[in-house]
C-alpha cells in the first residue's frame, strides 16, 4: 500500500511541477494550468467511487495543496472537536482575534481532508485578517448524508461554545463546501438560531437537479467537472433514489429569506456556473443581499491556484467582509 501511493506522490509531483506555473510567471498563460489540473483529475476515475480511486483521488488532493498551498506568514493548529479533526489557520503577525472564519472545504462530498482545506484556509487568512477553522467533516460513501452537516453544525456549535457570537463568523465554501456551507445556514435557521455574519462561496454547488443551462453549454470548456462526475459523488453522497430538489441538498430551491449577506464567486468556463448566477438571483429575490462575481476564462475554484486572478477574486472577498463585519 505504502508504495503505491509512493509511486502516485513521485507522478503528481512531477507532473504538478512541471506544469504549474509559478508565482513570476504569466498569471494569463492558462495552457499549462488546465493541463496540470487535467492531469491530476487523470490519476484516478472520478467517476468512480470504490476505495481503490477514492484513495487514488484523495491522496491526489492532499499531495496538490502541499504544492500550491501559501506557506509565508501562515501558522497552522490542529485540534478535535469531538471526533471531528479540524485545524485553525492564522496569521503570524498581528490580526483581528475577534472574528473567524468557519471554511468548509470542497471536494464533492467524497474527498478533501486538512492538508487540501489548507490552500484557501490560507488564502482566506490572508484576504480577512481572520483566524479560520477548517474541519474534516465525514466523507461519502462511507458516511453519506446528513454526516456533513451534523459535523458542520458541531463546528458551528463549537464556535459559539469558544465565545464567538454568530455575528462574529463567516461561513466560507467552495463547490460542495459551498453547498455544505448554505446548508448550514439553512440549517441553523430551522433551528431559529442566529445566522452568520455572512457567507462567502466560490463555484458553490447548489443544484444536485443539474438544471441550469451551464451543465450543457460549458460542457466543453470545464477542464474540472463532468455530468459523469456530478452523478457519481451525488449518487455516493444521497444514495441512487434520493430527491435531489430537496432543499437539504439543492440549496437553491430553498426558501432563503433571512439567510445572511452572501459573496459568490464563479468562473465562466465551468458546468456550475448556473447553479451561481441561480442563487444569487433567489436570493436577492428573497429580500438577501447577495453578490455575483463571474471571472472570464476561469475555471471550478480557480481561487486555489497562484495567479493574478485568483489573488484578485481572493482581495475581492476579503473587501466584501470588511464591509458587512
Amino acid at each position: 500500500m505504502s508504495r503505491r501511493k509512493n509511486d502516485l506522490s513521485q507522478r503528481l509531483e512531477a507532473v504538478i511541477k512541471t506544469l504549474v506555473p509559478q508565482q513570476e510567471q504569466n498569471p494569463d498563460d492558462l495552457g499549462p494550468m488546465m493541463r496540470a489540473i487535467k492531469a491530476v483529475h487523470s490519476i484516478s476515475d472520478h467517476t468512480s467511487t470504490t476505495p481503490e480511486d477514492l484513495e487514488r483521488q484523495r491522496a491526489a488532493e492532499e499531495l496538490f495543496a502541499r504544492l500550491v498551498t501559501p506557506g509565508i506568514g501562515i501558522r497552522s493548529d490542529s485540534l478535535t472537536v469531538g471526533s471531528i479533526p479540524a485545524e485553525w489557520v492564522s496569521l503570524e503577525h498581528g490580526h483581528d482575534r475577534r472574528h473567524a472564519v468557519l471554511y468548509c472545504h470542497g471536494g464533492g462530498y467524497t474527498c478533501g481532508q486538512l492538508g487540501y482545506a489548507r490552500i484557501l484556509a490560507s488564502k482566506l487568512a490572508l484576504a480577512t485578517g481572520f483566524d479560520v477553522l477548517s474541519f474534516e467533516y465525514r466523507l461519502a460513501p462511507e458516511h453519506p448524508f446528513p454526516a456533513a452537516i451534523e459535523d458542520a453544525v458541531a463546528m458551528w456549535d463549537y464556535l459559539m461554545y469558544m465565545g464567538y457570537g454568530a455575528r462574529d463568523v463567516i461561513v466560507a465554501g467552495d463547490s460542495a463546501g459551498g453547498n455544505l456551507a448554505l446548508e448550514l445556514a439553512l440549517k441553523l435557521k430551522e433551528q431559529g438560531r442566529a445566522q452568520p455574519r455572512g457567507l462567502v462561496l466560490f463555484s458553490p454547488w447548489t443544484d444536485m437537479t443539474a438544471s441550469g443551462k451551464s451543465y450543457r453549454t460549458c460542457k466543453t470548456l470545464d477542464p474540472m467537472l463532468t455530468m459523469e462526475y456530478i452523478a457519481a459523488v451525488r449518487e455516493a453522497y444521497t444514495g441512487p433514489d434520493a430527491d435531489w430538489s430537496r432543499p437539504c441538498y439543492s440549496p437553491l430551491f430553498a426558501d432563503l429569506r433571512g439567510l445572511p449577506p452572501t459573496l459568490v464567486q464563479v468562473g465562466t468556463n465551468e458546468i456550475l456556473k448556473s447553479d451561481s448566477e441561480r442563487l444569487v438571483e433567489n436570493l436577492q429575490k428573497a429580500g438577501v443581499y447577495a453578490q455575483l462575481e463571474v471571472y472570464p476564462e476561469c475555471w471550478h475554484v480557480f481561487q486555489q491556484m497562484p495567479i493574478r486572478r485568483a489573488a484578485v477574486a481572493m482581495e475581492s472577498a476579503g473587501r466584501f467582509v470588511q464591509r458587512i463585519i
